[in-house]
């Protein structure tokens, strides 16, 4: 029988992230398109709500001088990944926005630097997304946690996506409304995951109409290995600069790896006040135990530059633990300081063949016994703390 299409009924609290497990689909335009329709209504907020949306890009979007890079982004990407493209034009169609709007939202960061200064611009001009990461490797844990930190437009505005592939395989990604999975973290049932960084690049050194950072994430959660992760990465030729935090469990590895757009090695670090100043405090936090680094990543000593953001202009939408050793997922919406784990997901696993369908999820899982802190422990492990520019 053909593969037929059927919406599962949400009964989910709306004020929770939600959940919600498609496929295996005939294609990826009806993948997107299931999406589309389910987060119709999240979308369609995003996107009256995105000041940066409605004040740059889009004013610029209608010009004639951006025609030449719009068309060379959009052919380019589209040639490359062919099967991401149409889960955009299915999440636009699902959702009942404009595909412009969409395309738009999904290559910000490609956009955004080539937008004339005397041109169109918002007074919540575009910030850099300033997250923040732990990641440690040691005998006595394997963590990676990770701080995702958005425009405060976002807030409200993500959902996660359970996307089961025609072999069985599945990933799991959190979604900003509108988007591919995942412009923030994600897994797949290989055990790889990975989390991300901002990286923006001088303006300077973005090639126009290169590959869009959202393109390159969605096609790590297909990745079956480190170093199939790592080529999906290098052979790219991407517009902007991007840190990964890459996660093996049957390794027990994590790599950091940053890109630049040309294949550059060596490029200029900027030094801004913001990353030095939640370095600087990260730097003289108690780093021992799981709790210490969620304390770490829920810190807001600094009231100018907190790791842990509220606004005005940015905002920690959540924290999200993956822990190597245990193999799952674990999402803190709220400080995590707290420990709430609104969601826990196993990262192993194979599904049972199935027709495309949407259905979702709700969880409320809380951590297990916490590992035992050690005081020898830094001196077992590496721990790196990550802080986006």
């Amino acid at each position: 029988p053909q593969p037929r299409s059927k919406m599962g009924k949400c009964s989910v609290d709306k004020e929770r992230l939600e959940m919600l497990e498609v496929g295996a689909c005939k294609d990826a335009y009806e993948m997107g398109l299931l999406i589309g329709k389910r987060f119709s209504q999240l979308i369609r907020s995003r996107v009256a709500r995105d000041l940066i949306l409605q004040n740059q890009l889009r004013p610029f979007a209608h010009t004639p001088q951006s025609q030449s890079l719009l068309n060379s982004l959009f052919d380019n990407n589209q040639s490359k990944f062919p099967r991401y493209w149409d889960e955009l034009l299915g999440i636009a169609a699902g959702s009942g926005v404009p595909l412009l709007d969409i395309l738009l939202i999904n290559f910000r960061k490609e956009i955004l630097p080539f937008i004339p200064k005397e041109g169109p611009k918002s007074v919540n001009a575009d910030t850099s997304d300033d997250c923040s990461d732990v990641l440690v490797v040691g005998e006595s844990m394997a963590v990676a946690a990770h701080n995702e930190d958005a425009n405060v437009a976002l807030v409200g505005h993500t959902y996660l996506i359970k996307g089961i592939l025609p072999d069985g395989l599945f990933y799991v990604g959190y979604t900003y409304a509108g988007e591919l999975p995942s412009c923030a973290f994600g897994f797949n049932s290989h055990g790889l995951a990975f989390t991300l960084d901002s990286v923006p690049p001088a303006e300077d050194e973005i090639v126009a109409g290169g590959i869009g950072r959202n393109f390159i994430s969605r096609d790590l959660l297909e990745a079956t290995s480190m170093d199939d992760a790592m080529n999906r990465i290098q052979s790219s030729e991407v517009s902007v600069g991007h840190s990964y935090n890459l996660i093996e469990i049957s390794t027990r590895r994590i790599f950091n790896v940053e890109t630049a757009s040309r294949k550059r090695i060596s490029v200029y670090e900027v030094q801004d006040e913001n990353s030095m100043s939640r370095q600087k405090r990260a730097a003289i936090l108690t780093k021992k135990s799981k709790g210490d680094f969620l304390s770490l990543l829920g810190d807001m000593d600094d009231k100018k530059y907190p790791i842990y953001m509220t606004g005005p202009l940015l905002h920690t939408l959540c924290t999200a633990v993956i822990d190597l050793d245990e193999q799952t997922l674990s999402i803190i919406e709220g400080n995590p300081k707290m420990g709430h784990v609104s969601h826990m997901v196993g990262m192993r696993g194979r599904v049972k063949e199935r027709y495309c369908e949407g259905k979702f999820e709700k969880t409320g899982l809380k951590f297990g016994p916490s590992l035992r802190s050690r005081s020898e422990l830094l001196l077992e492990c590496l721990c790196a703390v990550v802080i986006s520019t």
